[in-house]
């Protein structure tokens, strides 16, 4: 759950201000319009950062490794689309806080209660602009890549379909407030497995067919992928961050692995994978330039749900579900931790947030089992800014462990 309390449930509860902090409030309220202030003022950080993404990406994709003319064009086109896509999603999101302002989707950001910024409005919800945004880019590269009778045009509209029903999910969820969760998993793609080398001797096959069962590992995958994101979560960047970081590493994963192999199936499996996670990861860009602490947006459940299951997707129809997941290791471990409160063995509070310190403006863990409250237990009180880096520093760690992981195993596990 994301750091911020519903707008009528806060109002009530809204405390009593001194001239002082409404004098600071009014520094970052638009006075034409009384909404706060929403402006890109961390765009020149973010992009700093990706262009060093993008340096080692572009590296791979035309110097290191020789990849086919034909599938280097495509990609390229893919992110010329998706670059189009951030600037787009940069537009938009101002002009959508405004209007789910009018609606009343907004909320108050508890990381920040007692302080000018904790007594703002904060327009949520912003996840459907980045949904839609994504689509309409996904849509639009079909005309330039797929043909009518392509094998994988079924498989991309199935990926599209179950993006699109989780961004409905998602924004239902965020509007009416819903106590449950639902999710989807996916039927396309065989339910084969290659059995790791060291196996075979003891199980005598290659490559086993587990039917049902690898059908039902894979939807187990989608609902994990679709629900990790808002058990780790609470403070400003988290949520996108740890979105980016992934599909940082998920672009890189899928270039070296079509720059090592020559299978014609097994290169278009991953350059799938590349088709969808680009647009997902520079609208998200786009949207942590908001989001990024302090924060002038909230994401909402559209978001952490479309994320997911878009990295889902790529997973499991890029047949490469063992990788994602290892790249997903501080969502794991996160809910671990939070399984004896989710399972309602120890009382579970709505919010499982650390305690802020207006006076100091540091965070201290509480005993809820969160990733984020064990951070400050074990490394100590430290500003939410600081504690966002933190625990994106360790998911960049967890997904170089991955990558040095394959790297040991290649040629002996499979």
């Amino acid at each position: 759950m994301a750091a911020r309390k519903r707008g009528p449930t806060a109002a009530k509860s809204t405390p009593k201000i001194s001239e002082e902090t409404q004098k600071q409030t009014e520094e970052i309220i638009n006075p034409n319009s009384g909404d706060p202030l929403i402006t890109p003022s961390k765009l020149p950080e973010i992009a700093s950062i990706s262009l060093v993404f993008f340096a080692l990406f572009f590296y791979l994709l035309f110097y290191h490794y020789k990849i086919e003319e034909d599938l280097r064009r495509s990609i390229v086109i893919n992110l010329g689309l998706s670059v189009l896509g951030f600037i787009i999603t940069l537009v938009l999101i101002p002009v959508a806080s405004k209007y789910v302002l009018r609606r009343n989707l907004f909320g108050y950001d508890i990381n920040k209660k007692g302080t000018p910024q904790g007594l703002l409005k904060v327009p949520e919800s912003l996840g459907i602009v980045i949904g839609i945004v994504f689509l309409v880019v996904a849509i639009l590269f079909q005309y330039f890549n797929f043909t009518s009778d392509s094998n994988w045009l079924v498989e991309y509209n199935a990926a599209l379909a179950s993006i699109c029903f989780m961004i409905l999910l998602g924004f239902v969820d965020d509007v009416l407030d819903i106590p449950w969760r639902i999710t989807s998993s996916l039927d396309a793609g065989h339910t084969t497995i290659i059995i790791p080398k060291p196996l075979i001797p003891y199980v005598g096959l290659e490559i086993l067919d587990l039917g049902w069962i690898y059908k039902l590992y894979m939807g187990l995958l989608a609902v994990f992928c679709t629900n990790s994101i808002n058990i780790h979560a609470g403070i400003n960047g988290l949520e996108v961050g740890q979105t980016t970081v992934i599909a940082c590493a998920i672009l890189i994963h899928n270039v070296m692995q079509i720059g090592a192999s020559t299978d014609p199936e097994y290169k278009q499996a991953h350059a799938f994978s590349i088709y969808l996670v680009q647009p997902l990861l520079t609208t998200s860009l786009a949207l942590l330039c908001f989001n990024w602490y302090p924060s002038s947006v909230f994401v909402g459940d559209t978001y952490t749900y479309f994320a997911r299951m878009a990295m889902a997707v790529v997973g499991i129809l890029g047949h490469f579900s063992e990788t994602l997941l290892i790249f997903f290791l501080p969502q794991v471990l996160n809910f671990l931790a939070s399984c004896p409160q989710l399972f309602g063995f120890i009382k579970c509070p709505r919010h499982r947030l650390p305690r802020f310190d207006p006076q100091t403006g540091l965070l201290t863990g509480t005993n809820d089992g969160t990733l984020v409250n064990i951070f400050l237990r074990w490394f100590g009180r430290c500003t939410e800014k600081q504690l966002c880096i933190r625990l994106l520093g360790f998911q960049a760690l967890c997904c170089l462990f991955c990558f040095t992981l394959r790297h040991f195993l290649a040629g002996w596990y499979k």
